[in-house]
């Protein structure tokens, strides 16, 4: 990896236009608008008073793979989806413009054949300049090890609390999820075609780890906030392992002071946690 050229780069800002439908077809990749006579989830889906899933915003404005880019000199194929997190700034439009600014904040160096992590952050903001929402991602580098670090990582929550949780969500999955989340912006193979995701390791295509942190948006915001996505104001996961499309999501949910909770998820088919460490704040 030439770690300066990774250090100095300036992403282009990124503008994003996006309506109804776009919003709606993002929410039906989570599985919202399921159970067709339940009113609470279908603001989500409909557009008569249409409502945006505050995890829209990891899909907004996206500078695509950028790290794919020979110049960078990345081992791109073995690069990991670690950490992702969100804050709301200002409520989310169901259909607008937003623009994306971009940075590499810091670069960890595990030590040669050990990886790298590196950690990314896009701040959106509306057309009158106001930062909407401010986007974490965090990228394990398994190829590159040993080339330097930069920068201050920002902190990330401690383990899940043990003991029974306060609330535990069930949210199944279609066999086709996968094949309608990407139309929202990913389509990376591994999610659709079984030769990929063989090449990759699995035995068929897999979840995207973003649908999976926006299903478990919909539990919390079904379990915690009476499905109003404005009290939904920050949230972070980390994955740890893949979800199969067809699989049910178990989200549990230990409630902590001052409107945070902690959660995980698991897969109830494999009883195996898909994503840990899961903190969010819920208002109001």
């Amino acid at each position: 990896m030439h770690l300066a050229k990774v250090k100095d780069h300036c992403f282009a800002p990124v503008e994003h236009r996006f309506d109804f439908r776009d919003t709606i077809l993002y929410a039906l990749g989570l599985g919202f608008g399921s159970d067709p006579v339940d009113p609470a989830e279908l603001p989500f889906v409909y557009e008569d008073g249409l409502q945006a899933v505050p995890s829209l915003c990891v899909v907004l404005a996206h500078p695509g793979f950028w790290a794919k880019r020979p110049e960078f000199g990345i081992d791109w194929l073995r690069i990991l989806h670690g950490e992702q997190s969100f804050e709301i700034h200002k409520p989310l439009p169901a259909a607008g413009v937003v623009h994306g600014e971009y940075e590499i904040e810091a670069l960890e160096d595990k030590g040669a054949g050990k990886g790298a992590i590196l950690h990314q952050a896009k701040r959106l903001r509306d057309e009158t300049g106001d930062l909407v929402a401010t986007v974490r991602s965090v990228l394990f580098l398994r190829g590159d090890g040993g080339s330097g670090s930069f920068g201050t990582p920002p902190a990330t929550p401690g383990v899940v609390p043990d003991g029974l949780p306060d609330a535990v969500v069930d949210l199944p999955t279609l066999p086709q999820q996968a094949l309608i989340y990407r139309l929202s912006g990913d389509y990376n193979p591994i999610h659709a075609d079984p030769a990929p995701a063989r090449a990759a390791g699995f035995d068929r295509p897999i979840l995207h780890g973003l649908c999976t942190m926006g299903i478990a948006t919909r539990a919390l915001l079904r379990a915690r906030a009476g499905n109003e996505p404005a009290r939904l104001t920050s949230m972070f996961v980390r994955f740890s392992r893949p979800v199969f499309p067809g699989e049910t999501i178990v989200t549990e949910i230990f409630d902590q002071e001052n409107g945070v909770v902690r959660f995980r998820c698991r897969s109830k088919e494999r009883d195996v946690v898909v994503l840990d460490r899961g903190h969010a704040v819920i208002t109001g």
